[in-house]
């Protein structure tokens, strides 16, 4: 019996030792960049780099290039994330695995993602959500960009910027060293893309061939870059998840940050004339200043920052406004997902267990008279889906994305991809995809997310969702031979890529039903849209 044991155990390690991943440190070789030598580690055949800083700024100034390094500059832990206005208590897990980091306001930094630094591959630049006040590069286990880069021969990255009060609050009326303050956050993310540029050919990157991506407040970053002329030629192609302004979030343009920077300072008892002085107030003091002025400057219809400010820098979002030379030339692909917000909280009944009558029973006390003809029209769009899923649809980026498609579609210089992400998981009785949900598919994460593992679908629908995404990186064009044929949306047509367990192309199929629901369903705004999604740190 003795034997029989050392045999099993011998052969255990031998199926470990094939399984264990190589890791390289000491014979890296450092990498040359603008700012100085950098070093990283190998592990599984990636080559990566952590925490390297692409920018320097201090509070309320605009970004400058990065100190330079004496020695190595050693890229092996990842960058300080931004300090963030509110602090939850980790929840949610179960549905969005998140990771916490320490916070620093010299935030500045990048990760990088190399399966070859000799080569010349496509780079994805991956945009973090958590609107414009909350997230970083690191928050979701999912963001991790080394599957990306093992089987989609492209070079990730992903990186951290200014946020809330600190990335987007206007004291550019109070001296010239704070010009453009109200858009610090993006001018971080334009320093951060300047540097890709000057320096990713080094780490096996194509500078000309630069794909953003997003989700949530990234793509809404996305597309507020587009709209910014320094930003021009620093990126060729963009993907924007669940994100876009709108109504719902948009820009501001209500004057400036005369009145809100006031009152804070009145709450802080410093004169105006000292207004240097909320350089180095504690940011927890500055944060109670600033929350306890919003209420009067909002209701005098001021300018209370925490969004972009339109001006000479950031010119409005495209489709509210008119489209740049880079928003005309840049290929799009731009998706929502099925439940979004509606789809965090778990449902009051088992659907899998309802009848058709009893489903009809719930959806009435929300859509009264109108319940049969939105049922029926529900019915056309998702033919695959349970009826009582209606009470999940999202009619908040769904429409957003729809009237950004519209009107990217008038125009001929680039194509724009549309895709809803349609999937059921095995939590709570066939949980609808809920905000956030696409993303370990899309970054071929599967495998950190343990409530995304279906069996029999999710590793096909990862491999014809990453599939879209890598072609797009390196063509603009999603096809593959993974998914039915996709075409871009023409005006007044707008031809969407389903992705669930069954993928399939349609067109303009949800248009009666958005229509309707519109008719019976209150505007989502950011106060009901952070109540429904308050057990999820994000």
């Amino acid at each position: 019996m003795k034997a029989l044991k050392l045999i099993t155990r011998t052969k255990f390690f031998k199926e470990k030792e094939k399984k264990m991943k190589r890791f390289e440190y000491d014979n890296i070789a450092p990498i040359q960049t603008t700012a100085g030598l950098v070093k990283g580690y190998c592990f599984d055949g990636i080559h990566t780099f952590k925490g390297i800083p692409y920018a320097y700024a201090d509070r309320f100034q605009l970004p400058v290039e990065p100190k330079k390094y004496e020695g190595v500059f050693e890229a092996t832990s990842y960058g300080r994330v931004c300090p963030l206005m509110m602090q939850d208590n980790p929840t949610g897990e179960l549905m969005v695995p998140h990771m916490y980091w320490p916070t620093n306001e010299h935030c500045q930094s990048l990760n990088i993602w190399s399966k070859d630094v000799t080569a010349k591959k496509p780079v994805m630049v991956w945009i973090h959500g958590g609107g414009y006040f909350a997230g970083s590069s690191i928050e979701q286990l999912a963001y991790d960009g080394a599957n990306m880069a093992q089987d989609g021969d492209v070079v990730v990255v992903s990186l951290n910027h200014r946020l809330n009060i600190l990335g987007f609050l206007d004291l550019e009326p109070f001296g010239k060293k704070y010009k453009n303050s109200a858009n610090a956050g993006l001018a971080d993310i334009v320093a951060a893309l300047k540097w890709i540029k000057a320096n990713i050919a080094a780490f096996g990157g194509d500078p000309d061939n630069v794909t953003l991506f997003g989700q949530s407040g990234g793509g809404m970053k996305i597309s507020a870059l587009m709209q910014i002329p320094e930003a021009e030629g620093l990126f060729h192609k963009a993907i924007m998840m669940s994100g876009i302004a709108g109504t719902f979030m948009p820009p501001c343009s209500n004057g400036d940050g005369t009145m809100i920077v006031t009152a804070m300072l009145e709450k802080l008892n410093i004169p105006v004339e000292e207004v240097e002085k909320l350089e180095t107030v504690p940011y927890e003091d500055l944060v109670k200043a600033y929350m306890a002025s919003v209420p009067e400057v909002a209701s005098q219809g001021g300018y209370v920052g925490n969004n972009p400010r339109i001006d000479d820098y950031f010119l409005g979002e495209a489709h509210m406004t008119h489209f740049t030379k880079q928003a005309l030339n840049t290929p799009v692909m731009i998706g929502s997902v099925f439940g979004e917000f509606t789809g965090f909280a778990p449902k009051p009944y088992n659907k899998n267990e309802m009848s058709e009558e009893e489903m009809i029973t719930i959806i009435s006390q929300a859509f009264g008279d109108k319940t049969k003809e939105i049922v029926e029209k529900f019915k056309v769009a998702y033919p695959e889906r349970k009826i009582i899923d209606v009470l999940s649809i999202d009619t908040l980026f769904r429409p957003l994305k729809k009237a950004f498609i519209q009107a990217k579609a008038e125009h001929e210089e680039s194509p724009v991809y549309s895709y809803v992400f349609s999937l059921d998981f095995p939590v709570h009785h066939g949980q609808t995809a809920w905000h956030c949900s696409d993303i370990p598919f899309f970054f071929n994460n599967v495998d950190k997310v343990p409530s995304a593992h279906i069996e029999g679908v999710s590793e096909r629908l990862q491999s014809q969702m990453f599939g879209a995404f890598m072609a797009f990186a390196h063509t603009g064009n999603p096809n593959h031979e993974g998914i039915p044929t996709w075409e871009a949306s023409k005006p007044n047509d707008e031809v969407t890529m389903i992705f669930s367990d069954e993928c399939r192309v349609a067109h303009n199929f949800d248009n009666q039903l958005l229509a309707d629901l519109k008719e019976v369903l209150p505007e989502l705004t950011l106060e009901m849209m952070m109540a429904q999604m308050s057990d999820i740190q994000h």
